[in-house]
Protein backbone atom coordinates (compact mmCIF):
# COMPACT_ATOMS: atom_id res chain seq x y z
CA UNK A 1 0.00 0.00 0.00
CA UNK A 2 1.60 3.26 -1.15
CA UNK A 3 1.62 6.60 0.65
CA UNK A 4 -1.09 8.06 -1.57
CA UNK A 5 -3.52 5.28 -0.67
CA UNK A 6 -2.67 5.63 3.03
CA UNK A 7 -3.29 9.37 2.85
CA UNK A 8 -6.73 8.81 1.31
CA UNK A 9 -7.60 6.19 3.92
CA UNK A 10 -6.38 8.24 6.89
CA UNK A 11 -9.59 10.32 7.42
CA UNK A 12 -11.70 7.15 7.44
CA UNK A 13 -9.40 5.55 10.01
CA UNK A 14 -9.82 8.56 12.32
CA UNK A 15 -13.61 8.56 12.11
CA UNK A 16 -13.91 4.76 12.37
CA UNK A 17 -14.20 4.73 16.21
CA UNK A 18 -17.04 7.25 16.00
CA UNK A 19 -18.81 5.20 13.34
CA UNK A 20 -18.47 2.02 15.43
CA UNK A 21 -19.79 3.85 18.50
CA UNK A 22 -22.79 5.28 16.59
CA UNK A 23 -23.64 1.90 15.06
CA UNK A 24 -23.41 0.06 18.39
CA UNK A 25 -25.18 2.72 20.49
CA UNK A 26 -27.76 4.05 18.02
CA UNK A 27 -28.31 1.94 14.92
CA UNK A 28 -28.34 -1.48 16.61
CA UNK A 29 -30.73 -0.44 19.45
CA UNK A 30 -33.10 1.21 16.94
CA UNK A 31 -33.19 -1.95 14.80
CA UNK A 32 -33.73 -4.04 17.94
CA UNK A 33 -36.66 -1.88 19.05
CA UNK A 34 -38.28 -2.17 15.62
CA UNK A 35 -37.84 -5.95 15.79
CA UNK A 36 -39.35 -6.07 19.29
CA UNK A 37 -42.30 -3.92 18.25
CA UNK A 38 -43.39 -6.62 15.79
CA UNK A 39 -42.65 -9.59 18.04
CA UNK A 40 -44.28 -11.48 20.86
CA UNK A 41 -42.12 -11.06 23.95
CA UNK A 42 -42.37 -12.93 27.23
CA UNK A 43 -42.26 -11.22 30.63
CA UNK A 44 -38.66 -12.40 30.88
CA UNK A 45 -37.83 -10.41 27.73
CA UNK A 46 -37.45 -13.43 25.44
CA UNK A 47 -38.50 -12.81 21.83
CA UNK A 48 -40.81 -15.69 20.87
CA UNK A 49 -41.39 -14.73 17.26
CA UNK A 50 -43.02 -12.20 15.01
CA UNK A 51 -46.67 -11.35 15.58
CA UNK A 52 -46.89 -8.85 12.70
CA UNK A 53 -48.52 -5.64 13.97
CA UNK A 54 -50.41 -7.00 16.98
CA UNK A 55 -48.48 -4.76 19.38
CA UNK A 56 -49.40 -1.68 17.35
CA UNK A 57 -53.04 -2.77 17.17
CA UNK A 58 -53.09 -3.20 20.95
CA UNK A 59 -51.71 0.26 21.71
CA UNK A 60 -53.88 1.98 19.10
CA UNK A 61 -56.96 0.42 20.72
CA UNK A 62 -55.86 1.65 24.15
CA UNK A 63 -57.45 4.86 25.40
CA UNK A 64 -54.47 5.30 27.75
CA UNK A 65 -52.08 5.47 24.78
CA UNK A 66 -54.05 8.22 23.06
CA UNK A 67 -54.37 10.20 26.28
CA UNK A 68 -50.63 9.74 26.84
CA UNK A 69 -49.86 10.93 23.31
CA UNK A 70 -52.03 13.98 23.91
CA UNK A 71 -50.22 14.64 27.20
CA UNK A 72 -46.87 14.34 25.42
CA UNK A 73 -47.85 16.89 22.79
CA UNK A 74 -49.18 19.31 25.42
CA UNK A 75 -46.12 18.75 27.64
CA UNK A 76 -43.70 19.37 24.76
CA UNK A 77 -45.49 22.42 23.33
CA UNK A 78 -46.07 24.09 26.70
CA UNK A 79 -42.61 23.46 28.15
CA UNK A 80 -40.69 24.29 24.97
CA UNK A 81 -42.91 27.26 24.07
CA UNK A 82 -42.98 28.98 27.46
CA UNK A 83 -39.37 28.19 28.33
CA UNK A 84 -38.28 29.67 24.98
CA UNK A 85 -40.33 32.82 25.55
CA UNK A 86 -39.21 33.31 29.17
CA UNK A 87 -35.62 32.30 28.38
CA UNK A 88 -35.51 34.87 25.57
CA UNK A 89 -36.77 37.63 27.88
CA UNK A 90 -34.27 36.72 30.62
CA UNK A 91 -31.44 36.58 28.07
CA UNK A 92 -32.35 40.08 26.86
CA UNK A 93 -32.19 41.30 30.47
CA UNK A 94 -28.90 39.54 31.21
CA UNK A 95 -27.38 40.99 28.05
CA UNK A 96 -27.73 44.48 29.53
CA UNK A 97 -24.93 45.95 31.62
CA UNK A 98 -25.78 46.22 35.32
CA UNK A 99 -24.06 45.71 38.65
CA UNK A 100 -23.87 42.05 39.69
CA UNK A 101 -24.63 40.68 36.23
CA UNK A 102 -22.16 37.79 36.59
CA UNK A 103 -23.72 36.79 39.91
CA UNK A 104 -27.22 36.80 38.43
CA UNK A 105 -26.06 34.69 35.48
CA UNK A 106 -24.60 32.17 37.89
CA UNK A 107 -27.91 31.96 39.78
CA UNK A 108 -29.90 31.48 36.55
CA UNK A 109 -27.83 28.45 35.54
CA UNK A 110 -28.44 26.59 38.85
CA UNK A 111 -31.78 24.94 37.88
CA UNK A 112 -30.21 23.54 34.73
CA UNK A 113 -27.05 22.34 36.49
CA UNK A 114 -28.95 20.44 39.18
CA UNK A 115 -30.17 16.89 38.64
CA UNK A 116 -33.76 16.69 37.40
CA UNK A 117 -34.59 14.03 40.00
CA UNK A 118 -33.40 16.32 42.81
CA UNK A 119 -35.38 19.25 41.39
CA UNK A 120 -38.53 17.17 40.98
CA UNK A 121 -38.21 15.77 44.51
CA UNK A 122 -37.82 19.27 45.96
CA UNK A 123 -40.87 20.54 44.09
CA UNK A 124 -42.85 17.48 45.17
CA UNK A 125 -42.30 18.48 48.79
CA UNK A 126 -42.91 22.18 48.06
CA UNK A 127 -46.44 21.50 46.80
CA UNK A 128 -47.30 18.83 49.37
CA UNK A 129 -50.70 19.70 50.84
CA UNK A 130 -49.80 18.68 54.40
CA UNK A 131 -46.19 19.62 54.99
CA UNK A 132 -45.23 21.51 51.83
CA UNK A 133 -43.18 24.69 52.19
CA UNK A 134 -45.51 26.57 49.82
CA UNK A 135 -48.41 26.28 52.28
CA UNK A 136 -46.12 27.06 55.23
CA UNK A 137 -44.82 30.27 53.60
CA UNK A 138 -48.28 31.45 52.55
CA UNK A 139 -49.66 30.82 56.06
CA UNK A 140 -46.80 32.73 57.69
CA UNK A 141 -47.41 35.63 55.32
CA UNK A 142 -51.08 35.59 56.28
CA UNK A 143 -52.25 34.96 52.71
CA UNK A 144 -54.02 31.70 53.62
CA UNK A 145 -55.40 30.43 56.92
CA UNK A 146 -55.37 26.69 56.19
CA UNK A 147 -53.48 24.33 53.94
CA UNK A 148 -54.45 24.23 50.27
CA UNK A 149 -54.45 21.05 48.23
CA UNK A 150 -52.39 22.16 45.22
CA UNK A 151 -52.93 18.87 43.38
CA UNK A 152 -56.65 18.05 43.63
CA UNK A 153 -56.77 16.36 40.22
CA UNK A 154 -54.64 14.73 37.55
CA UNK A 155 -54.81 17.94 35.50
CA UNK A 156 -53.44 19.93 38.46
CA UNK A 157 -50.60 17.45 38.91
CA UNK A 158 -49.79 17.67 35.21
CA UNK A 159 -49.86 21.47 35.29
CA UNK A 160 -47.31 21.46 38.13
CA UNK A 161 -45.13 19.03 36.17
CA UNK A 162 -45.26 21.36 33.17
CA UNK A 163 -44.23 24.27 35.40
CA UNK A 164 -41.26 22.29 36.76
CA UNK A 165 -40.28 21.38 33.19
CA UNK A 166 -40.38 25.06 32.23
CA UNK A 167 -38.41 26.07 35.33
CA UNK A 168 -35.53 23.66 34.64
CA UNK A 169 -35.46 24.36 30.89
CA UNK A 170 -35.35 28.17 31.01
CA UNK A 171 -31.57 28.34 31.78
CA UNK A 172 -30.68 26.27 28.68
CA UNK A 173 -32.67 28.59 26.39
CA UNK A 174 -31.37 31.66 28.21
CA UNK A 175 -27.73 30.86 27.62
CA UNK A 176 -28.29 29.72 24.02
CA UNK A 177 -29.97 33.05 23.27
CA UNK A 178 -27.44 34.99 25.36
CA UNK A 179 -24.56 33.56 23.34
CA UNK A 180 -26.34 34.66 20.17
CA UNK A 181 -27.00 38.15 21.55
CA UNK A 182 -23.36 38.62 22.46
CA UNK A 183 -22.32 37.75 18.90
CA UNK A 184 -24.39 40.60 17.43
CA UNK A 185 -22.26 43.63 16.56
CA UNK A 186 -23.33 46.80 18.41
CA UNK A 187 -22.91 48.81 15.21
CA UNK A 188 -26.21 47.39 13.93
CA UNK A 189 -28.06 48.92 16.87
CA UNK A 190 -26.13 52.18 16.62
CA UNK A 191 -27.07 52.52 12.97
CA UNK A 192 -30.70 51.71 13.77
CA UNK A 193 -30.78 54.37 16.50
CA UNK A 194 -29.43 56.95 14.07
CA UNK A 195 -32.29 56.05 11.71
CA UNK A 196 -34.74 56.57 14.58
CA UNK A 197 -35.64 52.93 15.19
CA UNK A 198 -37.27 52.14 18.52
CA UNK A 199 -37.05 49.03 20.73
CA UNK A 200 -39.59 46.95 18.79
CA UNK A 201 -38.11 47.89 15.43
CA UNK A 202 -34.64 46.84 16.56
CA UNK A 203 -36.05 43.66 18.07
CA UNK A 204 -37.93 42.55 14.94
CA UNK A 205 -35.49 43.79 12.30
CA UNK A 206 -32.12 43.10 13.94
CA UNK A 207 -32.27 40.91 17.03
CA UNK A 208 -34.72 38.19 15.98
CA UNK A 209 -33.31 37.65 12.44
CA UNK A 210 -29.74 37.41 13.76
CA UNK A 211 -30.83 35.16 16.63
CA UNK A 212 -32.62 32.70 14.34
CA UNK A 213 -29.73 30.15 14.34
CA UNK A 214 -29.46 30.19 18.15
CA UNK A 215 -33.24 29.97 18.61
CA UNK A 216 -33.52 27.17 16.05
CA UNK A 217 -30.83 25.07 17.73
CA UNK A 218 -32.22 25.59 21.22
CA UNK A 219 -35.80 24.87 20.08
CA UNK A 220 -34.94 21.66 18.22
CA UNK A 221 -32.77 20.33 21.05
CA UNK A 222 -35.47 21.31 23.54
CA UNK A 223 -38.14 19.43 21.59
CA UNK A 224 -35.99 16.29 21.62
CA UNK A 225 -35.03 16.59 25.31
CA UNK A 226 -38.51 17.51 26.57
CA UNK A 227 -40.29 14.94 24.39
CA UNK A 228 -38.08 12.20 25.87
CA UNK A 229 -38.03 13.63 29.40
CA UNK A 230 -38.56 11.02 32.10
CA UNK A 231 -37.36 12.06 35.61
CA UNK A 232 -39.80 14.90 36.40
CA UNK A 233 -43.05 13.07 35.69
CA UNK A 234 -41.87 9.76 37.09
CA UNK A 235 -40.63 11.38 40.31
CA UNK A 236 -43.79 13.44 40.86
CA UNK A 237 -46.62 11.07 39.89
CA UNK A 238 -45.29 7.96 38.08
CA UNK A 239 -48.09 8.61 35.60
CA UNK A 240 -50.81 8.40 38.24
CA UNK A 241 -53.58 8.96 39.16
CA UNK A 242 -55.11 6.32 36.87
CA UNK A 243 -52.39 6.77 34.22
CA UNK A 244 -53.63 10.30 33.51
CA UNK A 245 -50.28 12.11 33.76
CA UNK A 246 -48.12 9.86 31.62
CA UNK A 247 -46.01 11.01 28.72
CA UNK A 248 -44.63 8.53 26.19
CA UNK A 249 -41.35 8.13 28.12
CA UNK A 250 -43.00 7.15 31.41
CA UNK A 251 -45.70 5.13 29.66
CA UNK A 252 -43.06 3.04 27.87
CA UNK A 253 -41.25 2.40 31.16
CA UNK A 254 -44.44 1.34 32.95
CA UNK A 255 -45.59 -0.88 30.09
CA UNK A 256 -42.25 -2.68 29.91
CA UNK A 257 -41.07 -2.96 33.50
CA UNK A 258 -44.33 -2.92 35.49
CA UNK A 259 -46.89 -4.46 33.14
CA UNK A 260 -44.52 -6.88 31.40
CA UNK A 261 -45.60 -5.76 27.92
CA UNK A 262 -42.23 -5.17 26.31
CA UNK A 263 -43.61 -5.63 22.80
CA UNK A 264 -46.22 -2.91 23.25
CA UNK A 265 -43.61 -0.68 24.92
CA UNK A 266 -41.39 -1.13 21.87
CA UNK A 267 -44.33 -0.22 19.61
CA UNK A 268 -44.88 3.00 21.58
CA UNK A 269 -41.15 3.69 21.24
CA UNK A 270 -41.41 3.34 17.47
CA UNK A 271 -44.30 5.81 17.40
CA UNK A 272 -42.22 8.31 19.40
CA UNK A 273 -39.23 7.69 17.12
CA UNK A 274 -41.33 8.42 14.02
CA UNK A 275 -42.69 11.65 15.53
CA UNK A 276 -39.19 12.88 16.36
CA UNK A 277 -37.96 11.93 12.87
CA UNK A 278 -40.76 14.03 11.38
CA UNK A 279 -39.77 16.98 13.61
CA UNK A 280 -36.10 16.55 12.61
CA UNK A 281 -37.11 16.38 8.93
CA UNK A 282 -39.11 19.61 9.20
CA UNK A 283 -36.13 21.25 10.92
CA UNK A 284 -33.75 20.16 8.15
CA UNK A 285 -36.11 21.41 5.42
CA UNK A 286 -36.53 24.78 7.12
CA UNK A 287 -32.78 25.07 7.72
CA UNK A 288 -31.92 24.28 4.09
CA UNK A 289 -34.57 26.73 2.88
CA UNK A 290 -33.15 29.44 5.17
CA UNK A 291 -29.63 28.77 3.87
CA UNK A 292 -30.80 29.07 0.26
CA UNK A 293 -32.60 32.33 1.02
CA UNK A 294 -29.46 33.61 2.74
CA UNK A 295 -27.29 32.71 -0.27
CA UNK A 296 -29.66 34.57 -2.57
Amino acid sequence: MNKRTLKKAEPYVWILPSIILMVSMIVVPVITVFQMSMSEISRAGVIKGYNNFENFRAIFKSATFWHTLQNTVVWTVVVVGLSTLLGFIIAMVLNQKFHGRKFVRAIVVFPWATSLIIQATIWKYIIDSQFGSLNVILKKLGIISQNINWTPSAAAYFAWECWIGIFVTIPFVTFCVLSGLQSIDDTYYEAAEIDGAGFWKKLTKITLPLLRPSLTVSTVLNIIYVFNSFPIIWTITKGDPADKTHTLATYIYKLSFFNGKAGQAAAVSVVGFVILCICAGIYMVLSLRAEKEGDQ
